[in-house]
């Protein structure tokens, strides 16, 4: 019988154990996925397995289970390794079975052989991911998670580690089986059991500007994260079961095996050597080796026992909101929202240097998410373009800071012409290398980008600037990216939300335009700036963060009633002033109806509610006139 700390600490011989009970049915895989699904129940016992986010990876017990917290950037071909083999022994010509799922190599005894030709293998299939942090994930989700681990009690620096002799990988030995002249001598090192305890050494894990320096590597390797100056581990998640439910740029969590087994480089260092002998013997590409089997100290392979999709990433809320714990903890905020409300509201108007409108339309903006698509039509997109900034200030960079306080993904892109020249947005295929080469706008979903356009200066866009502004332009208006397949572009649906701070009106496609109209110019606006951050205590600030991150998970319907209300008062409306009042104008009008309710926690549109989004819109284009008036032709 194991003991409790087992299966995390020594997840494979709980699997050993329903292997041996159950062969040769395979029912045991089935057995393996329930009861860590019930152990992952007990006791909040998610947060007491330790997180690959939060714990270096040489901190790590090899073989122990872990969890990641990740989206997936690319994913590879299938793979093709033993579900179970035989091994036999040559002295007394003993058979035993074991199963190869969850593991990288082979496992056999010291006076043990694979059996590749025995009629008892069988080989499976898995799907391998490549995981990298979320892109843009703020400080504090990241703080409060680890945190909130109680897994951090657990871990302590390893110091030893001695390899398991007698190992191969499972690709090895299937490219032996197709091809026996290929064959090789086992690796032989000093002996450990399969399930052996003992501990890496600590191994370099970081490297400058997100490259890894392998002896092994030449250039370094690139971990290929898509923003800049990202840090944390990138992964090969190998999942086993329903893969089919995972696409590029979902974000995951996932509990699994971790494996950081020395053997891996030394089994891909020897392939990569046969394979320059003699370029036949290997279909791969030096450089598709390189990336697809780096070295596992640097990039760890995870094997998936559980895999979930995640709504969001906020560790102040519950992950799943249908659950009768969560509907309780919805409920208690929910008695607080509009307190909540109008401290957030006079939060951001001091933010914004006074400016009450534009901070109602703020936190519209951050809590907009694309709720439906009809036809190739994002519903719920909510791009605001914040004219009216200071040029070349520090005004939109302070403003990213709060908005990087208060949102659980964030990245601020600097538009300038050296910038849209130099740097990739889009994704593209490097079919030498056989992988998807990230680019900035491969982000999460729900993820807040703001653009600051107020770097732009002259200069010339040359064919690559072109591309990026284009790609702006398609991200804002239809919620997609183009990613580059060399011979044809793939639509990747996305729901980013897009705040871009001008000095006039943006060049760049927007939803909602509102002209800054500061109340009040401090002479030091970094001191204000910080003070204002400072002044918010940390409790108010995380119920602004459950609160943004909240509503967006709301559903939201308008009734027959006041369906047929709108439509008459938009009639009467456009009787009065048909010139200006457009089709445009009623989606517009509905959009800010929509997020002004949920708001304020209301998931129906009530007739005070649209008739206090008339009055903003109507105070907003108030303004933009005015603003005409004093500029000319500018809006």
């Amino acid at each position: 019988m194991p003991c409790v700390g087992d299966w995390l600490n020594n997840p494979l011989s709980i699997v050993q154990g329903f292997f041996a009970q159950n062969v040769p049915n395979s029912d045991w895989e089935k057995k393996v996925t329930e009861y860590f699904k019930e152990k992952l129940k007990e006791n909040n016992a998610t947060k007491w397995v330790p997180s690959l986010n939060d714990v270096p990876v040489h901190y790590l017990k090899p073989n122990s289970l872990v969890k990641f917290r990740c989206m997936v950037q690319d994913m590879f071909d299938p793979e093709f390794y033993m579900g179970v083999y035989e091994t036999v022994d040559p002295n007394t010509n003993a058979r035993v079975l074991h199963f190869g799922k969850y593991r990288d190599v082979a496992e056999c005894g010291p006076q043990q052989e694979i059996d590749l030709n025995s009629s008892q293998t069988v080989t499976s299939e898995r799907q391998t991911f490549y995981c990298v942090p979320v892109p843009g994930e703020s400080a504090w989700v990241k703080e409060i998670s680890f945190l909130t681990d109680a897994s951090q009690a657990r871990v302590s620096p390893s110091t030893s580690y001695t390899p398991s002799r007698h190992k191969r990988s499972y690709e090895e030995d299937e490219d032996m089986d197709l091809h026996p002249s290929k064959q090789k001598e086992q690796h032989m090192g000093s002996g450990s059991d399969i399930h052996g305890c003992v501990e890496p050494k600590r191994l370099e894990t970081e490297a400058p500007a997100g490259h890894l320096i392998s002896p092994n590597c030449s250039p370094p390797l690139d971990l290929n994260f898509p923003l800049p100056g990202e840090k944390g581990p990138a992964c090969l998640v190998k999942v086993y079961e329903s893969w089919e439910s995972f696409k590029v740029n979902d974000v995951l969590e996932v509990y699994g095996v971790l494996s950081v087994d020395p053997v891996l480089s030394i089994v891909n260092n020897e392939e990569r050597e046969s394979s320059a002998l003699d370029p036949m013997e290997c279909m791969d590409t030096a450089e598709e080796q390189r990336v697809h089997s780096p070295p596992a100290s640097l990039v760890p392979r995870i094997h998936v026992i559980l895999a979930q999709k995640l709504q969001h990433i906020n560790p102040l809320l519950p992950a799943c909101l249908n659950e009768e714990e969560s509907k309780t903890f919805v409920s208690n905020f929910m008695s607080e929202l509009s307190t909540v409300r109008a401290e957030l509201l006079g939060f951001l108007t001091h933010a914004l240097l006074g400016d009450s409108l534009a901070a109602e339309y703020l936190i519209l903006h951050l809590i907009s998410t694309v709720y439906a698509r009809r036809d190739v039509l994002p519903l719920g997109k909510f791009t605001l373009n914040l004219s009216g900034c200071p040029r070349n200030s520090i005004f939109t960079e302070h403003i990213y800071h709060i908005i990087q306080q208060l949102v659980p993904a964030s990245f601020c892109l600097q538009m300038s012409i050296g910038n849209m020249n130099h740097w990739r947005f889009t994704p593209r295929k490097d079919y030498t290398a056989n992988r998807l080469l990230s680019g900035l706008l491969q982000l999460a979903s729900n993820t807040s980008l703001v653009i600051d356009e107020t770097q732009l200066e002259q200069g010339q866009l040359d064919t690559a600037g072109v591309h990026n502004v284009t790609a702006l332009g398609n991200l804002i208006t239809w919620q997609k990216v183009d990613y580059d397949f060399n011979y044809h572009r793939m639509e990747f649906p996305c729901n980013i939300n897009v705040l871009v701070t001008s000095e006039g009106r943006s060049l760049l496609p927007s939803d909602c335009q509102v002209h800054l109209q500061p109340q009040i110019i401090p002479p030091n606006m970094e001191e204000y700036m910080s003070s204002l951050l400072t002044a918010v205590l940390p409790s108010v600030l995380n119920k602004f963060r459950i609160y943004l991150s909240l509503l967006k998970l709301l559903d939201y319907s308008i009734s027959d009633e006041v369906t047929k209300a709108v439509e008459e008062d938009f009639v009467e409306m456009r009787k009065n002033d048909p010139e200006s009042i457009t089709a445009d104008d009623l989606h517009k009008t509905l959009l800010v109806a929509r997020f002004l309710s949920l708001s304020a926690g209301q998931t129906t549109l009530s007739r005070e509610r649209w008739l206090r989004a008339k009055q903003l819109e109507a105070l907003r284009k108030a303004r933009l006139q005015q603003q005409k008036c004093v500029n000319g032709n500018e809006l």
